[in-house]
């Protein structure tokens, strides 16, 4: 192993592990970061289609989001870290990147008994690192991604669940109640444009609180994000459009417009050390997440945070408008199956 430096967490000195070969970033040489001709010349890759490649990783260890709940006023500017050590970065011994798993939440309800999962979708990447690079140019990848939003049972015999079986039958099979078939968001950077750039450092636009800093926590090093939210795809089903659009209307209550259309959502991925990758491991990982997530409700590497202001303020959706809302919903599902 040879020793890398780490400007903002001093503390503790990391480790590059053996068999770095790196230069796959020098390819065009005599680029400055972010080596845009590099980029723009590789094509977008699936998470899935290359993990014999991968050999190397980094956690992303803490993913710190913010966004505004009313869009366009700063004074409501929220905060909140997902669950911790989803996020992960593949690449091989030269720096090339081949996969980026992105954050994904788990919201349990107990009245209901049924889990609402919340996936920021990578549907495309490309991008490369140096181990070896200063730390503000260390990394520099485009993702296009699509959040998804899909239900799973606490029991199948549960009243909900099968209730939602029953509307499901009415709706061609059409509902939200598998990845597979959950609510898909259009999301772009936020200029419109279906490449978003993965890039060193923290989100410069405005402040984060220190709680949302990880330097202490020995982060090796962050980088950040914007996302535009766009309007989720049509499933051609009338009900099942509106099923989600109810589900949407009572996921941004209660979230504060985390994926309100037009909103602009960013976040900072706060990352350990470089790392070996076991490839079985590699693949199992997004599975050993969702079945934590729908057997124990609850993410395997423990909870994130809550949502809150710079202060630490806690979010307040409105726990009366929230419930009314969820048993407006409860009556519509009764009256399409009545």
């Amino acid at each position: 192993m040879s020793l890398t430096h780490n400007t903002g967490a001093p503390k503790q000195p990391s480790f590059i592990p053996a068999g770095w070969i790196g230069g796959f970033s020098g390819n065009p040489p005599g680029q400055p970061y972010p080596n845009s001709a590099l980029l723009s010349s590789l094509p977008f890759e699936g998470n899935l289609n290359n993990i014999p490649n991968i050999t190397r990783m980094l956690r992303a260890k803490w993913p710190e989001f913010s966004w505004e709940t009313t869009p366009g006023n700063p004074a409501t500017r929220r905060y909140q870290m997902f669950a911790p050590d989803i996020s992960r970065l593949g690449y091989d011994n030269t720096g090339r990147v081949w996969s980026i798993i992105c954050p994904q939440q788990g919201v349990y309800f107990p009245t209901l008994g049924a889990t609402m999962n919340i996936e920021v979708t990578v549907t495309g990447n490309r991008g490369w690192i140096d181990e070896t690079a200063p730390n503000a140019q260390l990394f520099a990848a485009d993702i296009t991604i699509k959040p998804t939003i899909w239900f799973s049972p606490d029991s199948a015999e549960g009243w909900f669940w099968q209730k939602l079986l029953q509307l499901d039958k009415l709706c061609d099979n059409k509902l939200p109640l598998s990845k597979v078939k959950g609510i898909r968001i259009n999301a772009t950077d936020e200029n419109g444009l279906p490449d978003i750039q993965v890039r060193m450092g923290e989100r410069p636009d405005y402040p984060y609180p220190d709680r949302a800093k990880h330097w202490r926590d020995y982060a090796w090093t962050v980088a950040n994000l914007a996302v535009r939210i766009g309007k989720i795809d049509s499933t051609s089903n009338p009900i099942a459009d509106e099923f989600n659009s109810w589900v949407m209307d009572l996921f941004n209550t209660g979230s504060g417009n985390l994926l309100l259309a037009g909103n602009v959502l960013t976040w900072n991925l706060w990352a350990g050390s470089p790392e070996l990758v076991n490839q079985e491991e590699w693949t199992n990982h997004a599975e050993y997440w969702r079945y934590s997530i729908d057997v124990n409700h609850r993410p395997p590497e423990g909870e994130g945070s809550t949502i809150a202001d710079f202060n630490n303020n806690p979010f307040n959706p409105g726990v009366g408008v929230l419930a009314a809302k969820a048993a407006a919903f409860v009556a519509w599902i009764g009256w399409e199956l009545s």
